[in-house]
């Protein structure tokens, strides 16, 4: 996981130079699932306006991006990350790159990821914001107090 975020985190850092955020597509980005979500993102979470990315079923808000989002990461269903509900979907946090607070959509197929940074949005008010984009996921399980 922690190889995966490090790109993200320069993606926050660096998008402010350039007019597309520069994003890697998960491996399964081509999923019809995502086509679902990423028609149904909201234009702001936020006081953070959605901005054009570089790669397939990715999305970044703010200028210089302060919320990331890949579409098509392999479910997880297993985790010791503490595991919490936001909106209508669970999710897993990675908080080992703080201020920068991964999280990862919890026993949906495919996996969403989003990267907050909690500097400058919230990750309650971002995860709610969405709900609604995130709820064409099929969902195989629920968070429990603890995800082993």
């Amino acid at each position: 996981m922690r190889n995966l975020i490090i790109p993200l985190i320069a993606a926050l850092s660096l998008s402010g130079c350039v007019q597309a955020v520069s994003l890697e597509a998960a491996e399964d980005a081509n999923n019809p699932v995502c086509a679902e979500v990423m028609v149904r993102l909201p234009a702001t979470l936020g006081e953070h306006e959605i901005r054009y990315t570089n790669a397939q079923a990715t999305a970044a808000w703010g200028n210089p991006a302060v919320i990331l989002l890949r579409c098509g990461l392999e479910p997880v269903e297993v985790s010791a990350l503490p595991c919490v509900t936001a909106g209508s979907t669970d999710w897993l946090v990675d908080e080992s790159a703080a201020p920068n607070f991964r999280f990862i959509s919890y026993a949906t197929t495919p996996a969403v990821e989003v990267v907050i940074n909690s500097e400058n949005a919230s990750g309650v008010t971002t995860l709610e914001g969405l709900a609604q984009a995130l709820s064409p996921l099929p969902k195989s399980k629920v968070c429990t107090t603890s995800v082993n």
